[in-house]
């Protein structure tokens, strides 16, 4: 990962971008980007664009990639720690099969 963010900011810093990369520009842009894929799922009855959708979670991810950068976040770990986090919100006894937000979930 950290190769990964390393080109994501050389890329940047040969365009003078890093200006533009404020918190919360970053943040808009990860929303934008996600708008983007969405749009792929529009219309259930055509057949989706592999390439865009690709594309698209590349911009999503990358726009993440900068924020976690930003803050000093490593994305292994706060991945991991959400994952946790949410084994403990969702029992598999109570969640399993089931989309209920974890309130909704039966104790």
């Amino acid at each position: 990962m950290k190769t990964v963010i390393e080109r994501l900011k050389a890329f940047r810093d040969e365009r003078n971008w890093s200006q533009f990369h404020t918190p919360e520009n970053l943040a808009v842009s990860v929303t934008l980007e996600a708008a983007e894929l969405l749009e792929n799922f529009q219309f259930h009855t055509v057949e989706p664009d592999l390439q865009n959708i690709q594309e698209e979670l590349a911009d999503v991810m990358g726009y993440c990639l900068l924020l976690c950068d930003h803050y000093g976040f490593n994305p292994e770990t706060i991945l991991l720690e959400k994952i946790a986090k949410n084994e403990k919100k969702y029992p598999i006894d109570q969640a399993y099969g089931s989309a209920q937000k974890y309130t909704k979930l039966k104790k």
